[in-house]
């Protein structure tokens, strides 16, 4: 048996805070695996643009450009709020993902991507929001990237450094690289690393 929205019943659906986040507030019901229907739920849902995710990774040195800046999600449960990352923005305009994963790794960090290639697309809390993660591998010329980077008008302050394949994935195992995206991603680069270098050609 498979469920789709249509065995959801909404009963009624209210937004109780609307900033650049939403918070709406849900009474449902839903079909039940043995049959008939559930009772009435209250569940707050946490609306979100969607995100988009991007792994910079040269496959002609082997190595992968990640950042590093404050993330308030830590702040109470990490001794590290800096937190290592992908290139990474919202969807936030009528913009196609590909089109932010460019925008963004130029303005986080002075990258030109030269081919995306999809990983998958992902809910990161789908108990309480309704954020879609896309998540890309992008080759890229890692030489002479680094520094500091961001947009001031944004407040963003953005560490840019060059990693090994075997350092990222060894700080990974360690726990120094623990957000979700970033995880997936380096999981997925083990898998396909030698598949994508194979495949690279020669450098742009």
């Amino acid at each position: 048996m498979t469920f789709t929205t249509d065995d959801v019943d909404i009963i009624q659906r209210d937004t109780v805070f609307q900033g650049f986040y939403r918070l709406d507030v849900l009474r449902l019901r839903h079909r039940l695996f043995a049959g008939g229907w559930g009772p009435e739920l209250r569940r707050e849902l946490f609306v979100r643009h969607d995100a988009v995710c991007v792994l910079p990774y040269d496959p002609w040195e082997d190595s992968l450009v990640l950042l590093e800046q404050m993330r308030i999600g830590g702040l109470d449960k990490s001794n590290h709020p800096w937190m290592i990352e992908l290139v990474a923005g919202l969807i936030d305009k009528d913009e196609a993902p590909e089109e932010v994963a460019h925008r963004e790794a130029d303005e986080e960090a002075g990258l030109q991507l030269h081919r995306l290639e999809p990983i998958t697309r992902y809910f990161p809390s789908p108990g309480g929001s309704n954020e879609q993660v896309h998540l890309y591998l992008a080759l890229v010329d890692s030489r002479g990237v680094g520094g500091i980077h961001g947009l001031e008008s944004e407040g963003e302050d953005i560490r840019v450094s060059v990693w090994t394949r075997t350092d990222a994935l060894a700080a990974m195992e360690k726990g120094r690289i623990d957000n979700a995206a970033s995880i997936i991603s380096l999981q997925w680069l083990a898998l396909h690393g030698e598949r994508i270098r194979a495949d690279a050609g020669p450098r742009p």
